[in-house]
């Protein structure tokens, strides 16, 4: 630490600007001043309340911290700063960076709904060296940030190349069938249907477990599910024995809220799955279980589209059975297509993977680069 430096409390070192009266939501989309509110978004509006550089705090809900140059406008449920006469107001902002995790940890508090305890806030200590040194690391910060973030941009750009590269080859396979292809409906191939309705009555402490759309989702990415319901085995046998159950090769696709996360059944471990949230493909005899769900996955933007409409985003049967497909005759050509297609979604993932770390690591490099200037190391 510099031995230069000085500690104060952030209530000596800013200036409050006037408490706004604009609400957030009569800000409009357009308008000549920036408008800030509690949240990530920023909208504009038509009156300016402040000039110059400004901090924007929310106030409620969850920390989010905003700085701009120039003439600004912001809700009722901002607070809104600058340095005063200690403090370069870039410098300040950078220090608020570094301590967002301790501030939306300890100063946001309430029983309901969350808000910025000020008093708490204005107790936090800061370590100030001179206006001059202030502005030498206000500057290197920049510099760093702007490369920092252009890295990030780039890797952001390398993440989407990489997916779009797996979904457009995924579209090419399907929109151009073969020769030997044929032309169906989904109902035509197989039965599309749902699970028998289990009451919460129904539920035990253990047993068979019983899948909702959480669990589904994580077997679909390949994730490890932590269960929490379950049947009873009788039960299970009742419903088995009457109506049926998944077996492998069956197809569960997530109907509701978040439409289109597939999961094949691959083994004969014992479960069953919540009515209406999912749909359950079976007998699908004459394709290859892991060439469908590949055929649905090129249409999942089709399949979002459909469920669009009602006062919820949902799938139905009815809308998903009269879906046409092609598909070629053939079970082998079916097999070599999904292994093509495995190949490729195998190194899409770790192009993924190798960009996302790349994001990750680059957060970590802000982090410990604004450690090191407010230690003095810079």
């Amino acid at each position: 630490m510099k031995s230069n430096w000085v500690t104060k409390k952030l209530g000596e070192v800013i200036l409050e600007n006037k408490k706004s009266k604009i609400k957030a939501k009569s800000a409009l989309s357009g308008g000549n001043f920036k408008f800030f509110k509690s949240g990530e978004k920023t909208l504009y509006c038509n009156q300016s309340l402040c000039k110059g550089e400004n901090i924007f705090l929310a106030t409620g809900g969850k920390a989010v911290i905003h700085y701009f140059n120039g003439d600004a406008s912001y809700s009722t449920d901002t607070y809104s700063i600058s340095g005063n006469s200690l403090t370069a107001t870039k410098f300040l902002h950078y220090f608020l960076l570094l301590n967002l995790d301790l501030i939306e940890k300890k100063m946001f508090l309430g029983a309901s709904i969350r808000h910025l305890q000020k008093n708490d806030f204005k107790n936090i200590p800061i370590l100030l060296p001179s206006l001059p040194e202030q502005r030498r690391i206000v500057k290197i910060l920049d510099e760093v940030f702007e490369k920092i973030a252009k890295a990030k941009e780039n890797a952001e750009k390398n993440l989407q190349n990489a997916k779009e590269l797996f979904e457009s080859y995924l579209q090419s396979v399907f929109t151009n069938p073969g020769k030997d292809w044929e032309e169906k409906r989904l109902e035509e191939l197989g039965e599309i249907t749902s699970s028998k309705r289990i009451y919460k009555k129904e539920y035990v402490k253990d047993g068979v477990p019983f899948y909702r759309i959480k669990e589904i989702k994580e077997l679909a990415r390949n994730k490890n599910i932590t269960l929490e319901l379950y049947i009873s085995k009788k039960r299970y046998m009742e419903i088995k024995d009457i109506f049926g159950v998944p077996i492998i090769g069956d197809i569960l696709i997530t109907a509701v809220g978040t439409i289109g996360e597939i999961y094949v059944v691959k083994n004969d471990e014992e479960f069953y799955f919540k009515d209406g949230n999912i749909l359950w493909f079976k007998n699908f005899n004459s394709i290859d279980p892991y060439f469908l769900k590949f055929v649905l996955m090129s249409f999942i933007e089709q399949i979002n589209k459909l469920s669009k409409g009602s006062a919820y985003s949902a799938l139905t049967i009815e809308k998903i059975e009269k879906h046409i497909i092609f598909f070629p005759k053939s079970l082998i050509e079916q097999k070599s297509i999904v292994k093509k297609l495995d190949a490729l979604s195998a190194e899409t993932k770790k192009l993924e993977a190798i960009y996302k770390q790349k994001l990750a690591d680059l957060e970590e490099l802000k982090k410990s680069v604004l450690k090191k200037a407010f230690a003095g190391e810079l």
